[in-house]
């Protein structure tokens, strides 16, 4: 299992010096949350490429419908080319929140979620040298863009897409099968929640049985940790077959004096610890 966490607040000079702290103290990964308005996610995202050399980097989340997929293809690329190929683009729907404000986009889900099926398309092709795409929602040519070849190419052969499943709604889990990873969604009642470890093996036998969640797809689960043993927290979810552990809290964005000095001691703790040895 690998450990990711989840920068969720800060200027972008304290949350690149966090991104700095978690590669020296053992995370594999570092993600940056992508609002409206901002601390821009994918510059941040390329300070922290050109001063690290191994932690995965990317966001959690990018609202796909309400991004033009091919500015996003563009800096999902130029991050990994920077960071030598450690781009991961995670995308979902986007959260209808009133305290994230509204900006005129697409609100009606049916739509968004079509949106999010031809933006991942667009993007994998574009990614993989198609440069012409013709969707309900998008159209795009850029085939006489000869230079192209030479200087949009991603340094990884297979840039890996994370989506959000909605378990346990096919259509939404169907979207999966298409990509690289899964950010579990889960409704209980009357809310969305994340997913438990129990849910981790019937969410991934329901992908393979329709041949999805190969060898190297990801499955990532979420949550918080206390910096001492986590081993009855996390083990469940290893042992399950999740493959990402991402250290996300979202307590609130109330920022008070000494937040980011808590997010740093939590970052050199280190990674959750499956043992007390």
């Amino acid at each position: 299992m690998r450990f990711g966490y989840v920068i969720p607040s800060g200027t972008a000079a304290e949350q690149l010096e966090l991104a700095l702290l978690a590669e020296q103290h053992g995370w594999d990964g570092v993600f940056v949350w992508e609002a409206a308005y901002g601390i821009d996610a994918w510059t941040l995202l390329g300070a922290m490429a050109a001063r690290t050399s191994h932690v995965k980097l990317g966001t959690m989340l990018t609202p796909l419908p309400w991004r033009r997929p091919w500015k996003v293809a563009s800096q999902v690329l130029t991050l990994d080319q920077i960071s030598n190929g450690r781009a991961i683009l995670a995308v979902g729907l986007g959260a209808v929140d009133d305290f994230l404000g509204t900006t005129g986009d697409e609100l009606d889900r049916k739509i968004r979620a079509e949106m999010l099926d031809e933006g991942i398309d667009l993007i994998r092709g574009l990614w993989n040298g198609e440069l012409a795409y013709s969707g309900s929602h998008y159209k795009i040519d850029l085939s006489g863009r000869t230079d192209l070849a030479v200087t949009s190419q991603p340094v990884q052969r297979h840039i890996p897409i994370w989506t959000v499943g909605a378990w346990p709604r096919p259509k939404s889990m169907e979207r999966i099968l298409r990509c690289d990873g899964l950010l579990p969604n889960v409704w209980r009642d009357d809310h969305w929640d994340r997913a438990s470890a129990d849910e981790v093996g019937p969410m991934l036998d329901w992908l393979r049985e329709r041949g999805g969640a190969g060898e190297e797809f990801d499955f990532v689960a979420e949550g918080t940790t206390p910096p001492e043993d986590a081993s009855d927290i996390i083990q469940p979810f290893a042992d399950a077959g999740a493959t990402w552990w991402l250290e996300s809290d979202w307590s609130g964005f109330e920022i008070p004096a000494d937040r980011q000095a808590a997010l740093a001691k939590r970052i050199q703790a280190g990674p959750p610890k499956l043992n007390a040895t």
